[in-house]
């Protein structure tokens, strides 16, 4: 497709202070041939339709903006008229396009362009998803060297008993039982982690981190029981507010899927 299309489209796009995009209904009107609103609305009617079935609130995508408008200019008492408007989300475009008529240039030019960015949109959004479990992961490794270098300084030698400690405060079970239960191969638990899961664990390792240093724990027996206790804190408050216990939480692909995935999309975006 042409830049033209693109280049009006966006051209036409507005940003609210918060930095959300959206398009005015009456600027976008003529980009896709229609010149009278009446039959303008109809399609905009239909788009409302088909966002309903689409499991979406029309609310999130079409905006009445109500608008004054000057009909008659330099006269002593100007002449206005309120006329019916809508803002527009980018979805709403797309679905605007997709239920115009089919015989004009320029929705056919309009589904072409908005079809495109709404795949770049979804992909966009793949990626923030994969890249946060990424993130969070490449954490939980890093400071599980930290806090394993913390707990060696502070007496610990049996390390596989010291980190089923934590797991048994967080999960109410140990490590072997835990994979049994989440169904997943031995030393898999947290490739197969989300992010939500990922995340509690990162923060019972960096508190734990944070406990031994700051107690000063000089023995294997202490740190390993200040390894549960903070992971059953850290269970405790999940329990508190009402979240969803990690245990329960289901597992997702491989970390090293989730990479390869990432890596296809930055593909297709680029």
């Amino acid at each position: 497709m042409s830049a033209g299309p693109a280049k009006n489209f966006e051209g036409i796009k507005k940003v609210t202070p918060e930095g959300v995009e959206y398009w005015e209904a009456r600027e976008l009107m003529p980009l896709l041939g229609y010149i009278e609103w009446r039959k303008f609305m109809g399609v905009i009617e239909r788009a409302k339709a088909a966002c309903l079935l689409s499991g979406q609130e029309n609310e999130d995508h079409f905006v009445g903006a109500a608008k004054m408008i000057i009909l008659a200019k330099n006269t002593p008492k100007q002449a206005e008229r309120k006329i019916d408007d809508f803002q527009l989300s980018r979805y709403a475009c797309y679905l605007i396009a997709q239920n115009g008529d089919p015989r004009k240039q320029e929705i056919a030019l309009a589904q072409t362009y908005f079809a495109i960015q709404t795949r770049y949109q979804e992909i966009d959004k793949q990626l923030e998803s994969a890249e946060k479990r990424l993130f969070i992961r490449g954490e939980v490794s890093s400071q599980n060297k930290r806090l394993f270098k913390t707990a060696r300084a502070s007496g610990v030698s049996n390390f596989g008993k010291f980190n089923n400690a934590g797991y048994v405060g967080l999960y109410g079970m140990g490590i072997t039982d835990l994979e049994a239960h989440k169904n997943v191969r031995k030393g898999e638990l947290l490739d197969r982690a989300g992010a939500t899961e990922l995340a509690a664990n990162l923060f019972r390792i960096t508190q734990t981190d944070e406990k031994l240093k700051l107690d000063r724990v000089g023995d294997e027996t202490r740190a390993t029981e200040t390894h549960r206790v903070v992971g059953e804190h850290v269970r405790d408050t999940i329990k508190k507010i009402g979240g969803t216990m990690p245990e329960h939480l289901p597992t997702e692909k491989h970390i090293k899927q989730v990479k390869k995935a990432v890596k296809k999309l930055r593909g297709k975006v680029d």
